[in-house]
């Protein structure tokens, strides 16, 4: 009698009637359909889950994402390799030009680094943030310690390079964009790592917003009866996270006018690079990209491209190119037509920043991924909604390509060892094939139990930041593989 009762007196407990109101006015009413099954804490729960939430934002991203869906996209055309500087093309004196200014500009405190690690390692068999997970270098570095280090050594390099003795560089400063999935995991490892040598206030970390999981009809897939399933908005949430963090107005008041923005999984990636700043200055750019030849028709990556007839730079995924466009030869030069793939290693000026902000956030268009969400009826198909970096470069008034060697700055860790591709056993083959070329260059020696394909040397990025300074440590020395090279 006491648990009817109890039960009477739960279900005669309507759900806030105003609360109600505006999920019916967004047809999400259904949000409630259990509230009768709720205990107080729940109900509590439910209602501070959805009182979190703009619903006018959502039901507007929602509304114009599904709107979209199945709309034809523009007839894309290649990038013309006028809009790529590519390697082949570059002078010496236009590369020592381009570190001296990047250098420069690191050195007056106009460069930041951006660092988006919004994901989880779950693809990597692991629940961490991916920036935490060792790929099984000699040193047992984690991503993040790598990236860590190369930063102190561009900084130690400008200071040596334009130091008078009368004034200190400024230190680069790192913004590093978690998930609520990441965040508490990602300050404790720095913390617990003491930084990686780098100062603690200048590492600044700030959290991506996440959208609600969709049915197919644009409703609220519930994760449980008193919580909305949600995850985070893609990588080009970093826009409109930079705007709620207020960060555009922390990198003025620093003095930042560039920034280095990459993604976590690539054990390769240079960040900071001098080159890539000072092309990018020298150009006058807004937004650029470095770009990689793609390796084969089928490689599992997105290519730039424009869209339309002399349209916008843009990029388009290997699920939505045909296949015939894939593989279609540029007859000049017999090379692939579609060849310039998307690493996510971006540089953008911040009063880029500030326009793409306001303007990318009014269009709320983004990108439907199909996906299994978990819910209160186990896993359903739904959307999730998600932005991605490269859709900012429509907006650009001048943008352009870089291209890098993708044996010396692209090695993507995405997938568990077993998989065929992009591989923690993959890159960090590659870092080592990459760091024994140094040693062999700057003189050295190697000896190796195994096969040296199958291994090599990691060089500390304290010690070289690409391949630079090393005769003094390598010429005339043996060293057998598999080793680290440190101070």
């Amino acid at each position: 009698m006491t648990k009817e009762m109890g039960f009477e007196r739960m279900a005669s407990s309507p759900p806030p009637q105003a609360l109600l109101e505006r999920l019916k006015d967004y047809g999400q009413e259904d949000a409630f359909a259990l509230w009768d099954e709720l205990s107080p804490e729940e109900r509590e729960l439910l209602v501070k889950d959805i009182e979190s939430l703009d619903l006018a934002r959502v039901d507007r991203i929602i509304r114009c994402s599904l709107r979209t869906q199945g709309i034809a996209a523009p007839t894309i055309e290649p990038v013309l390799e006028g809009s790529v500087s590519t390697i082949e093309e570059r002078t010496p004196e236009e590369r020592e030009r381009w570190w001296k200014m990047g250098m420069k500009a690191i050195y007056e405190g106009k460069l930041a680094v951006l660092l988006l690690s919004g994901g989880q390692g779950t693809r990597l068999g692991s629940s961490d943030p991916k920036g935490c997970f060792n790929i099984g270098l000699p040193s047992g570095k984690s991503l993040f310690q790598l990236q860590a280090e190369r930063i102190l050594c561009v900084q130690r390099l400008a200071a040596q390079s334009l130091s008078d003795g009368t004034s200190a560089s400024v230190p680069i400063h790192w913004y590093i964009m978690t998930s609520p999935f990441t965040d508490e995991a990602t300050r404790k490892f720095f913390e617990s790592h003491k930084y990686f040598g780098l100062e603690a206030d200048q590492v600044t970390f700030f959290q991506q917003g996440t959208i609600p999981c969709v049915s197919k009809d644009g409703r609220f897939i519930m994760e449980t009866p008193f919580k909305v399933a949600k995850a985070p908005d893609g990588n080009g949430g970093v826009y409109s996270a930079l705007k709620s963090s207020r960060l555009l107005e922390d990198m003025a008041m620093r003095g930042v006018r560039y920034v280095d923005v990459y993604g976590v999984d690539n054990a390769l990636v240079r960040v900071a690079d001098p080159s890539f700043l000072g092309f990018f200055i020298d150009k006058g750019l807004a937004a650029a990209a470095k770009v990689v030849r793609k390796a084969y028709p089928q490689e599992k990556v997105g290519v730039f491209v424009r869209r339309g007839k002399g349209g916008p730079l843009s990029v388009v995924e290997y699920s939505e190119i045909d296949p015939s466009m894939a593989s279609a030869i540029n007859q000049g030069t017999g090379r692939l037509r579609f060849c310039w793939s998307n690493v996510c290693l971006q540089m953008f000026t911040t009063d880029f920043l500030n326009q793409v902000a306001n303007g990318l956030e009014k269009d709320s268009t983004y990108h439907l991924a199909e996906k299994k969400i978990p819910s209160v009826n186990g896993h359903t198909m739904g959307f999730k909604l998600e932005q991605f970096i490269f859709d900012a470069f429509p907006y650009a008034p001048s943008t352009a390509l870089f291209e890098v060697l993708r044996e010396e700055e692209f090695a993507p860790v995405k997938n568990a060892n077993g998989s065929n591709f992009d591989t923690p056993d993959s890159a960090r083959l590659l870092v080592l094939r990459l760091h024994s070329r140094w040693v062999v260059a700057a003189g050295g020696f190697l000896t190796h139990s195994v096969p040296l394909y199958l291994t090599g040397v990691e060089i500390s990025p304290l010690c070289s930041y690409a391949g630079e300074n090393l005769e003094a440590i390598c010429r005339g020395r043996t060293f057998h593989a598999p080793c680290e090279i440190s101070f």
